[in-house]
This record gives structure tokens, C-alpha cells and sequence, in this order.
């Protein structure tokens, strides 16, 4: 027997702004189409050697993934 779990619509979120819905449970997301005129020089595009370029989409009410450094004094 199959196990298939249902997965509901989240709203991810790119770095520039952008939003799309998203039936998914994964922390993020990588947007690899690029299609939006900035998506060339955005500070949020990911060049990894060997692999297509990428935008990251992260859960829109998802916090900042350095948010838990902000309490650190250094």
C-alpha cells in the first residue's frame, strides 16, 4: 500500500519580492527559469559551478535563515 500524503498550497517567496503558490512542503524552492528582466543582475541569483543558475523561493511567512544570528554579539 501507497502512502501519499497531502501536501497543501504555500505561498514561497523569492528574494525580490516575487510570490508564487506552491503545493509543496520543502523549506525551499530553487527557481530556476529566471525570466523577469532584473533576474540577470539580482543579488539573490546563485551561480553554482557545474549546475543551472537559481533563485531561492523560501515560505513566505518563513523567517530570514540568518534571523537566529541577530541576537549574537560578536
Amino acid at each position: 500500500m501507497s502512502k501519499h500524503r497531502s501536501v497543501a498550497v504555500q505561498t514561497y517567496q523569492a528574494g525580490c519580492g516575487r510570490v508564487w503558490p506552491v503545493a509543496s512542503a520543502e523549506p525551499d524552492l530553487a527557481y530556476t527559469e529566471l525570466k523577469f528582466a532584473e533576474c540577470p543582475a539580482c543579488p539573490h541569483r546563485v551561480e553554482p559551478d557545474g549546475a543551472p543558475d537559481f533563485c531561492t523561493l523560501r515560505p513566505q511567512d518563513a523567517a530570514h535563515p540568518f534571523a537566529a544570528l541577530a541576537g549574537f554579539k560578536v
